[in-house]
């Protein structure tokens, strides 16, 4: 059985699926985040920005979920009762068979970074990966200046594996990164409950 989008929360966040009505909040923190973004991601054009655009990405979005190949989540702060959009966290490459992996990949915008949020959502979504998508490791890529996204990722489990030389186009430039990954006994060891005693 195919699992359904779901939403994940605890901690004051939300994670869920993005919809059409997102776009004008997305617009504005992409917008705002441009030059916090821009040295770690590939370059967007104007053309990524409009409306039309989003659209598209979300009827993809909906279909590589029917197809259990991605799930692509917003982060909201919901701790004031109401939905602040802060970043965005994905499960990509989803495998099964002899492989069961799956690529971790997030992006924050600038008034959110640095302060926790994506650390809390990484582990919001590890279960959900692990338990409900049955994965056996994740895969997750950094470049080796990011010391922010490094953090989320060894606050949560995952451990450097190895460096690949110019393994994304960043910015324009094939750039080298650092891999990361995490398996799924490696999470259920650190997030084994303390045993009790009689």
């Amino acid at each position: 059985m195919r699992p359904q989008a779901p939403v994940l929360e605890g901690e004051g966040l939300r994670l869920r699926v993005p919809v059409n009505a997102d776009y004008e909040t997305w617009r504005a923190i992409r917008e705002k985040s441009r030059d916090h973004l821009r040295p770690f991601e590939p370059r967007w054009t104007p053309q990524d920005m409009t409306q039309r655009a989003f659209a598209e990405r979300i009827r993809r979005a909906g279909q590589m979920i029917a197809d259990n190949s991605e799930f692509s989540f917003f982060l909201f702060d919901i701790s004031s009762g109401t939905e602040g959009l802060l970043g965005g966290l994905t499960l990509s490459n989803i495998r099964y068979r002899a492989a069961c992996h799956a690529n971790l990949g997030y992006w924050m915008g600038v008034d959110a970074a640095n302060k926790g949020y994506m650390t809390r959502a990484v582990g919001l979504a590890l279960p959900f990966a692990f338990d409900k998508l049955h994965m056996q490791r994740l895969h997750a890529a950094c470049l080796p200046h990011n010391d922010a996204s490094i953090r989320v990722l060894e606050k949560n489990g995952f451990v450097k594996e190895g460096f690949a030389e110019k393994y994304l186009q960043i910015d324009g430039l094939w750039r080298d990164h650092l891999l990361f990954g995490l398996t799924k006994d490696r999470f259920e060891t650190l997030n084994k409950p303390p045993a009790t005693h009689l």
